[in-house]
Parts: structure tokens; C-alpha cells; sequence
């Protein structure tokens, strides 16, 4: 994003921008940042500046051994050139983006520094830094104004500690993130308070204290434009202020909830050592945060007395630092506490030995878990589902925790089928972009090895999905340890969690969602499966609804995006799908001019008949589409139901959330009318193969071609019945005929295609929502935009558009590394077989901020009879003979298991159900 000019480059920004809104986009464009500490948390947080104007990059240290565990951009030669870290990680950090400045500093930052150097920054974050130098530098940003923003934070091995300090006055102008919704009035009592009830029982999602504004309300118009506090009644109810004296409501309106801004109070580190208040994540160990509060202190303390940190596995450093930790009773507020103590196992079940320096990568992380848990991990065979954001994050915990060694016979199976696009880069760090238009896997597997050389991975460019299963057979799953999910959708996630099941493998999955983040385990005979519980299904919207009554601006968006799709992407290849089966055109023209009816010819002939075949005639088409979509259909529907038509109980036809149409009269000095032209022009210039230059594109150029269209005049047939009875409407339902003369037309093309060898082929378009200079987005917004219009409904911008459209999934970076770390401390506690009670699976929202953790789903048994239970992980076994058939099967279960078989099936298919007509006679077949 370029500061200066203050443009938003969307290619890169989209699904950020989703996220953060406009206004904090620019604010970061404005922003520096001093990052201190390129241990691996410093590394970790450089990869979410990935949109402010500069950073500072501040670090004293060298490069260790050590430093190749956590920190993904120090390689071994770094190391044993003895580089410093900082000087080693900012120009991998500057390509990240090259319109973010990064520069370095390695002077002193101590008790003795002059801190005036912070005053050009506008936020300042320090890692691995002592907590005296933590408070003298927050007192200094806090004292200035505006404030710096600081935060402090550290991570020692299985815990983790974040402060932030925003200021006395830190206004939040979104506390919530979500968007909000038009909600459709079903009904408001003119009583006090008045009772608010939403349409069909809808839920509102409001909480009392918040407030909504009205619009487009009917009788009680004085409520329209107003803003009301609301106190929630029910899911689909509130009251809201006096409307006893306010006029009857009549019918229609909605309300919107009104974004208040939140102002938030900020102490300094050394007052919130005062004033103890901590987030649980955790219900489960309420008393975690303040015991990992005490202990980080007491370490505080530790290192001033002893001028280091405790040994690995010196039980009298231990003894030192627990009588510290007692002496400790002070917690933070502002301050976010979390742990992973289960990952650890008990002291007295392994040896000491265990955890001591190896002078390897590894040293960090086997102080952690022990060397036995990291042969386990090197030794690994993963599968993982998706090489995009999460992708990216998964595969370099992989290098970093050894999981997957060559040496060790372990492996790192991908498969992903996209190609890298350049809005990837903003949260893909694997990528780069010269890797634009490379496969994710292969390019992921690369970038990999190069953090880890050791790593054995392989890269597929497969789907994983029934068409694979070739492949992806039950041999490849019983070679497999587990599972790992990065995908974006629940489809996917449903097929490879039901491909677990069915081979018993432990499968870790996860997803983000702009600020919204979630990790699920499942282990086999253990928890619950992805499949075991399904969140509702996505509302669809209703065919009458997108074609005739839309009533907000998803709607429209959806018509426009259907309207591409019909028009450009399946006509023509029902058009190719057609010449494909009829391959001789001679042969065609013979029996069209027989009048013989051939299948698919309908839409064929009517694609013949209209055919452009020069820039002047897109130009036709398109200025008659306007006039097809945007004026007639609003002409039809009026003559169809006029604005006093009403129901059978005496209703208004025309009432909210139905709004009547208002025919649009085609302007070309008018942008968005210019623009729709323009756009379908070149979209049918494509799929037809026509050529036009940038002249063309011209306003002159295309007022010239407009001057010359004759545009047929209309009146609003019959077609449609003036029933009131809703049921019966569906206004533009009946298919006419195709004339005479388009038949003749259709003729006359196909002579001159078959003379010519020309016009048998037309090129489908892919919609492509990423590419601005194809004209894809151009139509959609324009359409959708002039549909509001006509339907008087405010029209969406290119960017909303863009993401309703392209069914984009908002995301930023930041969650993306929590889901893909919360996974692999999963993954270390799958790999020791630990216990159920250890496993958690995790919901947070950052932008709130929640953070829960909580045990899974444990799996549901069944109790069959006796001591004989049944989970969705059971998989029985019967053991036959090549002749075995259908009656000795059931009579091996009854032996078996005690049980009277009722019905043998296999998936969806009914094998043997006795009351089914001659299924008995199945008993015996093979």
C-alpha cells in the first residue's frame, strides 16, 4: 500500500482490507513500528507487518544453533558464519513487501539508553526484553502525545505472556467486527416501550444497550431515520423507546445496527502490577494465568540474582525458582496469559537426561518435550489437505519441530490443486512473487526445505475427493500417523474427516475467518469426528426472490453473478457441448432446414441468430441487455402486479421486504451506466473471440456505435397471471419460441460459418475476481449496482461486491499463525498418545478479544448388549472364504457378536432388508 498516494493495492490487500476496514488500512499505510528481539516470537510478529510504512528491525544478538528452531528465516550457514540475527533476517523480511520500508538497528536498548529515538514511531514492541526495561519504556511511550502504543510480550518454551498499553484514550471504533445485517420488521405495537418483532421469526443478534437504526418503515414513518437503543426481549424480539403516540405501523422496514465507537482506558505495565485482573482461557485451570504470572516473575527475579536463566533439568535451579514464585502476588490486567503444560510430561516419567542440550536445532524444543517425543516427531508420516494460509503456517512448524525426517523414515505428504495468486502473498509467507502462477504445493515444498533440509516432503497437485481415491486408497491411509487439514471449506473437511474415520487416523483440523479463529482434534476410539455434528446450512436465496423481488444488496450481487455465469460461462459451453455431438455442420444445416428438432438446438439457434461478430455489435448486445435487464423487466413486473395490487387477506402485494421496481432509462453519461456497457462488451467479445483496442473502449468511440442501436419497442406482455395468489408468480417463467426469422437468421449464420470455417467454437469464461483488467468484476459490480438502483436498495462497492461475489473469506495473518500453532501443540500430544483430558480444541476472536479452550467432544458408545459397545471408530471384522455368501455372513455376526443382524447395507446401498420384495433371495448370493 503506497503512504504518499494512499491507494490500497486490493490485489495484494483484499482479504486483509475485509478485516480491518478502510480506515485502519490507511492509519497502518501512516504507521511505524520498532520490533525489538529476532528470536523466534519477534520473527513471528515481523510477518504480520505486512501493511504499515516502515520497520525497525532491533536486535543484538548472533546467530545460534539454537536460533534454527524457532526462528524460520536463520539457516545453519548463518550460524557458522557467526552473522548477527537481525542483519540476517531483515532483507528476507523487506521481500515479503516491498512497500513496507525495513530497516535495522543493533545499538544498546538498556536501562542506560536514551529513549527520545522511539518518539518517531507510533507503536513499539519488545521481546526478550527484562521486565525493568519493558516498564521504563512503556512509562516513556505512555507519556507521550499522542501515546505510543506499546506492547510487551514473551514466550518461554510452554508459555507465553502479552501486554498491551494503548493509551488513557484508545477508541475502538468497530468492538465487534461483524458486519451488520438488514433485518426485516415483522411487526412494531404502538404501546411503551414498543415491542420490536422481526420477520419470520428471524434472530436479531442484538444485546441490550446496543442500538439500531430504522429505515423504509410503513404507518409509523416517524420511526424512519431515527436510531433507538434497544433492551433484547427474545431472539426475535426488543423494545424499544415511547411509540404509543406514534402513528399505527402499517407494514415493511427493517432496521440496521448502529456501530458505536468504544473509548478504552489503558495503565502502564508498572500500574497494572497494583491492580491484578487476567484473562482464563482456559476453564478447565482457572488458576493457570496466575500461577504463570507468579512464575515469570519469580524467573524476573532469577535472572537479576543469578545473571542467567535456570539449567535444563537442575532440580536445585527448580527448588530456587519455586521459593520465588511463592513469594510472588501480583497479576496484570491487560495482560493475556497462556500455557501448554500438557504437552509436558510428568518429571518422573522420564529421565533428566532427557531435556538436556544436544548442541542441535532442537535443544529449545527438548527442553520442552524430552528427546524421546522428538525422535517420535522426526519420525512422523503427516498428510496434510491444503497448501494455502494455514498451509503455509502448518508446514513451518513441520520444519521447525523436525517433524517428518528423511533420516528417521518420516514424511510430510501435501497435495493442493491452486496456483499461487498475488493476494496470497499478503498471509502466505512461503510465497513470493516471482512464485505467482507456480503450484502452492511443489513451491510450499521448496520453501520448506529450505528452514529445515531434513525434511522429507512430498507435494501433490491432487483434490483430495472421491474422484482421487485411487490414490488416496486405504493403503496410503494405514502409511499414514495422521491428518492435517487446511482447507476452506466444510465439504472438503467432511470427505477427508470420514476418510479418517474409516481408517482409524487421527486428524487435525482448523480455520480462520477474518478475526475469528478454530482448531479441532480428533482421535480415533477418543472424541468425536468432524461428522459427528453439522452447523445449519447456509441460507439459500430463494429463485423468485433473485429474479424478480430482491430486497437487499446480496441479492442483487448474487443475480449479477448468476447473470455472468449463464451468459458466459454455461451457454457457451452448452454451445461447444453441442458441436462436439453434431461435428459435420453440414450435416446440421440439412436437418435445421428440414425442420427437424435436434437436442440442445434451441439455445444453439438463439446463439447463432444474436451472434456478434464485430466490436460494434458487442456494443449492440450490451446496450440491449441494459435495456432487457434494467428497464423492461421493471415494465413487465408492474404491468404484471401494479403498485395497489393486493393479496387475498387484503395486503399489499408491494410491502417490505418485496419492493416494487422503477424502470431505469439508459444514460450514457452516466459512469455506472457507461461501465455495465463497456464490461458485457468485452465479456461477449471474449467468449466470441472478437478483437477491440483501447480506442474502442472510448467513451467517443462507444456514444458513436450507441447512436446507431435501435432499441425495439416494448410492451409488457400477458404472460404473466394477475393472480394475487403468490404461489402462482413466477413472471418470466415460460420460454418463448424461437421466431421464424431467428431461425432464418441462425441459418444464414451457420452457411457463413461452414464457408468461412468460422463460428463453431466459442470460449467459456472462468469467472476470475482477482483480475482487474478483465472485466469480470466491472460487470458484476455495474449489474448488481444498477439492479439496486432499480430496486431501491443502496448498491455495494466494488470491494463489497468483490467478496460476496467471490465467496472470499476475510483473513489476516495473525489468526492464521494462532490456528496453526494451537495445531501443533495438538499434534505433539497425538503423536505421545496422551490422554483425553490433555487434548483441546480452541475457539478465539480476536477482535473482541475471546480466547476458549476446551476439551473435545468425547466420542459417543453405544451399548449393543452385555459389555458389547459401538462408536463411530468400531470397524468389525468378519473373516469369510471365497464362497462365502450373504446367509453365512449374518450367521458369522451372530456367532461373533450374539447380535440378530436386521439389515446388511453398504453406504447408501440396501444389500438385504427383509420386507423389501426379494431380498430374500439375496441370502444366497456370494
Amino acid at each position: 500500500m503506497a503512504a504518499d498516494s494512499m491507494e490500497i493495492d486490493d490485489s495484494l490487500y483484499s482479504r486483509q482490507r475485509y478485516v480491518l476496514g478502510d480506515r485502519a488500512m490507511h492509519q497502518m499505510a501512516q504507521s511505524s513500528v520498532f520490533l525489538s528481539g529476532m528470536g523466534g516470537l519477534g520473527i513471528e510478529i515481523a510477518l504480520c507487518f505486512v501493511a504499515v510504512q516502515a520497520v525497525t528491525l532491533h536486535d543484538t544478538k548472533q546467530c545460534e544453533t539454537w536460533d534454527l528452531g524457532c526462528n524460520f528465516f536463520i539457516r545453519k550457514e548463518d550460524v557458522l558464519s557467526q552473522r548477527r540475527r537481525v542483519e540476517v533476517v531483515c532483507p528476507r523480511v523487506a521481500e515479503l513487501n516491498p512497500y513496507v520500508h525495513v530497516d535495522i538497528s543493533s545499538s544498546a536498548l538498556d536501562d542506560n539508553t536514551d529513549l527520545s529515538f522511539l518518539r518517531k514511531y507510533q507503536c513499539v514492541i519488545l521481546t526478550e526484553a527484562r521486565l525493568n526495561l519493558q516498564k521504563r519504556v512503556n512509562d516513556f511511550c505512555h507519556s507521550q502525545q499522542p501515546p505510543i502504543r506499546f506492547i510487551g510480550c514473551d514466550a518461554y518454551g510452554i508459555c507465553v505472556r502479552v501486554f498491551c498499553d494503548f493509551g488513557d484514550e484508545f477508541e475502538v471504533s468497530d468492538p465487534t467486527g461483524e458486519e451488520p445485517k438488514e433485518i426485516f420488521i415483522q411487526n412494531i405495537t404502538q404501546d411503551n416501550p414498543g415491542v420490536v418483532t422481526c420477520m419470520d421469526n428471524q434472530p436479531h443478534g442484538l444485546q441490550t444497550g446496543q442500538s439500531v437504526i430504522f429505515r423504509e418503515v410503513g404507518g409509523m414513518v416517524e420511526l424512519n431515520g431515527t436510531t433507538q437503543q434497544v433492551s433484547v426481549l427474545s431472539p426475535h424480539s426488543f423494545a424499544i423507546r415511547d411509540t404509543s403516540l406514534l402513528q399505527p405501523y402499517a407494514h415493511g422496514g427493517f432496521f440496521v445496527l448502529v456501530k458505536t465507537p468504544k473509548t478504552y482506558r489503558f495503565e502502564t505495565l508498572e500500574q497494572q502490577l497494583c491492580d491484578p485482573q487476567v484473562l482464563i482461557p482456559d476453564f478447565s485451570k482457572p488458576e493457570a494465568p496466575l500461577q504463570i504470572h507468579a512464575a515469570m516473575l519469580a524467573l524476573e527475579t532469577f535472572q537479576e540474582q543469578h545473571s542467567r536463566l535456570p539449567n535444563v533439568g537442575c532440580l536445585q535451579d527448580a527448588d530456587v525458582l519455586l521459593k520465588l514464585t511463592e513469594e510472588v502476588n501480583a497479576t496484570l490486567k491487560n495482560k493475556l496469559y497462556l500455557d501448554a503444560v500438557e504437552v509436558v510430561r510428568p518429571l518422573q516419567a522420564l529421565a533428566t537426561e532427557e531435556f538436556f542440550p544436544r548442541g542441535d536445532r532442537y535443544d529449545g524444543l527438548r527442553a520442552c518435550i524430552g528427546e524421546s517425543m522428538c525422535l517420535e516427531l522426526h519420525k512422523l508420516r503427516v498428510f496434510m489437505v491444503g497448501c494455502g494460509a494455514i498451509g503455509c503456517e502448518m508446514l513451518k512448524n513441520f520444519a521447525l519441530l523436525g517433524v517428518g525426517l528423511a533420516k528417521s523414515s518420516g514424511e510430510v505428504c501435501i497435495t493442493d490443486p491452486d496456483l499461487i495468486e498475488k493476494s496470497n502473498l499478503n498471509r502466505q509467507f512461503l510465497f513470493r512473487p516471482h512464485h505467482i502462477q507456480k503450484p502452492k504445493s511443489t513451491t510450499a515444498a521448496e520453501a520448506t526445505c529450505e528452514i529445515n533440509p531434513d525434511l522429507q516432503v512430498e507435494a501433490h497437485l491432487n483434490k483430495v475427493c472421491p474422484a482421487t481415491e485411487n490414490i488416496y486408497n486405504d493403503s496410503f491411509y494405514s502409511s499414514l500417523n495422521l491428518v492435517v487439514t487446511a482447507l476452506d471449506n466444510v465439504e472438503a473437511r467432511r470427505y477427508v474427516d470420514s476418510r479418517c474415520v474409516s481408517n482409524q487416523r487421527p486428524l487435525l483440523d482448523s480455520g480462520t475467518m477474518g478475526t475469528k479463529g478454530h482448531t479441532e482434534i480428533i482421535v480415533p476410539n477418543l472424541t468425536e469426528s468432524y461428522n459427528s455434528h453439522r452447523d445449519p446450512p447456509e441460507e439459500e436465496i430463494p429463485f423468485c426472490t433473485l429474479k424478480s423481488f430482491p430486497s437487499v444488496i446480496e441479492h442483487t450481487i448474487q443475480w449479477a453473478r448468476d447473470k455472468f455465469e449463464n451468459a458466459f460461462v454455461h451457454k457457451p459451453s452448452l454451445y461447444n457441448s453441442f458441436w462436439q455431438t453434431h461435428s459435420s455442420a453440414e450435416v446440421v444445416l440439412q436437418r435445421m432446414q428440414t425442420g427437424e428438432s435436434l437436442e440442445g438446438s434451441f439455445q444453439v439457434i438463439k446463439l447463432l441468430s444474436r451472434r456478434p461478430s464485430r466490436w460494434e455489435q458487442c456494443i449492440t448486445v450490451a446496450r440491449l441487455k441494459f435495456e432487457k435487464y434494467f428497464k423492461r423487466k421493471a415494465l413487465q413486473l408492474l404491468h404484471s402486479f401494479p403498485l395497489d395490487t393486493r393479496l387475498k387477506d387484503g395486503s399489499l402485494f408491494w410491502q417490505s421486504p418485496k419492493r416494487p421496481p422503477t424502470p431505469i432509462e439508459f444514460d450514457l453519461k452516466d459512469s455506472l451506466h457507461f461501465t455495465f456497457i463497456v464490461s458485457t462488451a468485452r465479456l461477449f467479445a471474449g467468449i466470441y473471440n472478437i478483437s477491440y483496442t483501447e480506442k474502442d473502449l472510448s467513451e467517443e468511440m462507444v456514444a458513436r456505435i450507441l447512436a446507431t442501436v435501435k432499441i425495439p419497442q416494448y410492451s409488457p406482455s400477458e404472460k404473466v397471471s394477475r393472480s394475487t395468489d403468490e404461489s402462482a408468480k413466477k413472471p418470466d417463467q415460460m420460454k418463448m419460441p424461437v421466431s421464424s426469422e431467428e431461425e432464418r437468421e441462425a441459418i444464414v449464420q451457420l452457411e457463413e460459418a461452414i464457408a468461412t470455417d468460422r463460428g463453431l467454437q466459442m470460449s467459456p469464461l472462468q469467472f476470475e475476481k482477482d483480475d482487474d483488467s478483465n472485466g469480470h468484476m466491472d460487470f458484476v459490480t455495474s449489474a448488481s449496482a444498477l439492479r439496486a438502483t432499480m430496486y431501491s436498495i443502496e448498491p455495494a462497492d466494488r470491494l463489497k461486491t468483490k467478496r460476496i461475489a467471490g465467496k472470499i473469506i476475510p483473513a489476516i495473518a495473525t489468526a492464521t499463525a494462532a490456528v496453526a500453532g494451537l495445531v501443533a501443540l495438538e499434534l505433539i500430544k497425538v503423536v505421545g498418545g496422551y490422554e483425553f483430558e490433555s487434548f483441546k480444541n480452541c475457539f478465539f476472536n480476536l477482535a473482541i478479544p475471546v480466547i476458549v479452550l476446551t476439551e473435545p467432544a468425547i466420542v459417543k458408545r453405544t451399548l449393543i448388549r452385555n459389555n458389547i459397545y459401538f462408536s463411530i471408530w468400531d470397524c468389525w471384522t468378519i473373516f469369510g472364504h471365497e464362497d462365502f455368501t450373504l446367509s453365512e455372513f449374518m450367521n458369522a455376526v451372530r456367532e461373533k457378536y450374539g447380535i440378530e443382524p436386521t439389515m446388511v447395507v453398504h453406504g447408501v446401498k440396501m444389500l438385504y432388508v427383509p420386507v423389501m420384495p426379494g431380498h430374500s433371495k439375496r441370502l444366497k448370493l456370494t
